[in-house]
């Protein structure tokens, strides 16, 4: 089974996609981490990402696809992939599903996470990190961790901070950015029979049994 996971900031696609990988057995494809494990062993590939990142530039969009192409050689993919986080614009899909089209391993589902912007712009808020093992907590949707929990790998409870980009400051900006640049690969699946609209909303339970019947239900 081979996903696409669509959705704007804050619409549950980390949550959501690692409820997935555990129902169904197949890995998550993160670009971000991909980019940072290359960056961390020093690849070729992780040479020249950094090589962008340091001179301020993003990194070219085919020295990501490149990246992709590498995971998806990797054994644990022959049963499928969830991909999240690429591709973000028009011109990233169309790449991605020639390049796919190439490996003769094309998509069978695209998600479209889908949830209300004033939802959204609460949830992203609501978001805390742990500064030490980066686990992802909400105060809103998923408080915060008891007394009791420990961070993995610390072995002290969570130090939660707030990213940054976390703020109701920001949030407008991201979601703009997010509608001008993503919102058309919705346009773009839907005409290849791809596109599957999850509501998003509610508990986490039951956005994912959502997920997990468009992907087995009948169509």
């Amino acid at each position: 089974m081979r996903i696409v996971l669509l959705g704007a900031p804050g619409s549950g696609k980390g949550t959501q996609s690692q409820r997935l990988v555990a129902r169904f057995g197949i890995p998550q494809i993160s670009t971000g981490d991909l980019l940072r494990a290359a960056v961390s062993r020093g690849t070729e590939l992780g040479l020249k990402a950094k090589a962008a990142m340091e001179g301020g530039r993003l990194v070219d969009d085919a020295l990501v696809l490149s990246m992709i192409r590498e995971r998806l050689a990797c054994e644990d993919t022959r049963g499928g992939f969830i991909l999240d986080g690429f591709p973000r614009n028009l011109a990233q899909a169309q790449a991605l599903a020639q390049m796919l089209a190439d490996l003769r391993q094309p998509l069978d589902a695209v998600l479209q996470l889908e949830v209300d912007y004033g939802e959204l712009a609460r949830r992203i808020s609501g978001r805390r990190t742990c500064a030490d093992c980066g686990r992802v907590f909400n105060v809103l949707t998923a408080p915060a961790p008891g007394a009791g929990e420990l961070c993995p790998k610390t072995g002290a409870p969570h130090r939660l901070v707030q990213r940054p980009d976390d703020n109701e400051a920001t949030v407008a900006e991201r979601l703009r950015v997010y509608d001008e640049q993503t919102r058309p690969l919705i346009d773009f699946y839907r005409s290849q029979g791809l596109l599957r609209v999850i509501d998003a909303q509610g508990g986490v339970d039951a956005v994912t049994e959502r997920l997990v019947r468009s992907l087995t239900g009948p169509r």
